[in-house]
């Protein structure tokens, strides 16, 4: 009987101590990613992820004290099918869309908006008032990007979009006349340009695509979701001290992306 006792106490202690112990195992640190090539936002410099989005992550985390680690994992696309996965628990930043919905929760607090824009090679613009003037030309994008408000929409079904790993990649077919226009980000592609020296040679048109916002992201196959009401609870007490946008404002100043500004419209001068 005594032997029983103990071995019935022993079994119910076990079953009480058990979902502590893989509840605590689950969600040991948060593996954070994002693009890699997405200035001022989130890009890796050659040794580390860094940028506004990272910066704001790993200040909302360290502020609850749940720990973290920065992975650069490569392309875009592999973060997406990572996070898919489980492997990366959060993304930070990007775009919120019902596709990616799938498999990530995302945060209720908007980072900052991200406006999306056409470049084009400087003497080869077209005229340009909004999306259906992209109908029947030769446009590209980077692998794994998605723009919201709708436009990820009309470019399935109207649109004809070459992919290419990195976005400088279809710098360089615009550049050639393989393609007519790009879209990507308004920032990194001004940034880029600014920085390689190209600023003469190409050029953001307005209208923009859209202008929604970026999100931190969690990975609906990772435990540590369960954090995402802590997170939230963070970002907004963040956004009210005005944080979230001083960091992408100093990101902005040291990269100097108001070098090149976008045009009015795309007729040619």
């Amino acid at each position: 009987m005594h032997i029983t006792s103990c071995a019935a106490r022993l079994a119910a202690l076990a079953l009480m101590i058990a979902p502590l112990g893989v509840g605590a195992a689950d969600c040991r640190k948060v593996v954070i990613s994002a693009d890699s090539d997405y200035a001022p936002l989130h890009w890796y410099d050659g040794k580390r992820l860094t940028g506004a989005s990272i910066e704001i992550a790993t200040r909302a985390l360290s502020a609850l004290n749940i720990a973290y680690e920065v992975r650069y994992v490569g392309p875009f696309s592999r973060v997406l099918k990572e996070a898919e996965s489980g492997e990366v628990a959060m993304v930070a930043s990007l775009k919120n869309t019902p596709e990616r919905q799938q498999y990530l929760a995302f945060a209720s607090v908007p980072l900052f908006p991200n406006p999306i824009a056409v470049f084009v090679a400087r003497d080869q613009r077209f005229a340009y008032a909004g999306w259906k003037d992209l109908i029947g030309k030769r446009g590209a994008i980077t692998v794994g990007n998605q723009f919201g408000g709708g436009f990820d929409e009309f470019m399935r079904d109207h649109l004809t979009i070459e992919t290419a790993q990195k976005f400088y990649m279809n710098f360089s077919k615009l550049d050639s006349g393989r393609i007519d226009y790009l879209i990507t980000g308004y920032y990194n592609g001004v940034i880029y340009l600014n920085q390689s020296g190209q600023a003469d040679r190409f050029v953001p048109l307005r209208p923009f695509v859209t202008e929604t916002d970026n999100y931190i992201a969690m990975s609906r196959a990772n435990p540590c979701v369960k954090l995402l009401p802590r997170i939230n609870a963070q970002l907004e007490a963040m956004q009210k001290r005005g944080e979230l946008r001083a960091v992408l404002q100093s990101f902005e100043t040291d990269l100097r992306i108001d070098a090149v500004g976008p045009e009015e419209s795309g007729r040619a001068r």
